[in-house]
């Protein structure tokens, strides 16, 4: 087994794990939140999963095509962008975009997406509403990242939660850590100033979403920016930030 190597922080060096699921509502969710980070991850070694919710269906207004033409396109867009950043393991759950709900049947569907991957870090989105920052907070990833914490604890790690998953091979597995995107107070960045090229070409294989942003590279620089500044990183580097959720 190849020994994995550390993710350089705004804290000093943090050892990486060696498995990771990123649980997202929509297809290029975690290609704007995380994808430095995740490149960073594949990189020093850990085995990163994606489980995306929905399909992506109902955004795009600008396509004419049908929505079931639109979550396929936006599938294939999310395949080829987790490439860029070394995934190749992708769960597409189906459910409803502009609809998810932090239901039983969504905190099911997580749970056996943590214990078929049995991950040691889950990264997902905030549930809580950030007003400095409402195009993060959209109904769906707060739902998204609601069930997730509840798939993370209690339903994942107890075997009475869905039996019948147990009957399906996927045992009961405790995650020890999530990290949340788009939160308020985060309090951990991520250096990823040698990923942010990877995390750019992530981001333009989302052809539907971003091919008319002609401001992407900009943008996003200026987010990653000011994530370094508030880790007082050294000038030029770049950081995607996180709020640490102790949960082994």
């Amino acid at each position: 087994m190849t020994e994995l190597l550390s993710l350089r922080t705004g804290e000093g060096d943090r050892p990486a794990p060696a498995r990771v699921l990123v649980v997202c509502a929509h297809p290029d969710d975690v290609d704007f939140g995380a994808a430095g980070t995740v490149a960073a991850l594949t990189s020093a070694g850990s085995h990163v999963s994606y489980c995306l919710i929905s399909s992506g269906e109902a955004g795009s207004d600008h396509l004419t095509i049908d929505a079931r033409e639109l979550a396929l396109l936006r599938e294939e867009e999310q395949t080829a962008a987790a490439k860029e950043v070394g995934v190749d393991d992708l769960i597409f759950l189906g459910h409803p975009d502009g609809a998810i709900e932090a239901s039983i049947a969504l905190r099911r569907d997580i749970t056996a997406a943590i214990r078929r991957t049995r991950p040691d870090l889950v990264i997902t989105q905030s549930p809580e509403r950030n007003l400095g920052r409402i195009f993060a907070s959209h109904p769906d990833h707060l739902a998204a990242g609601e069930a997730t914490l509840c798939a993370v604890y209690p339903d994942a790690r107890n075997p009475r939660s869905y039996p019948e998953l147990i009957s399906q091979g996927l045992d009961p597995h405790t995650v020890k850590e999530v990290w949340l995107m788009g939160h308020a107070s985060a309090d951990l960045r991520i250096d990823v100033t040698d990923t942010f090229d990877r995390k750019i070409a992530a981001l333009r294989a989302h052809h539907s979403q971003t091919s008319h942003r002609d401001d992407l590279e900009d943008m996003i620089r200026g987010w990653l920016t000011l994530g370094a500044e508030a880790a007082g990183m050294a000038p030029g580097r770049l950081a995607e930030s996180f709020k640490v959720v102790v949960t082994g």
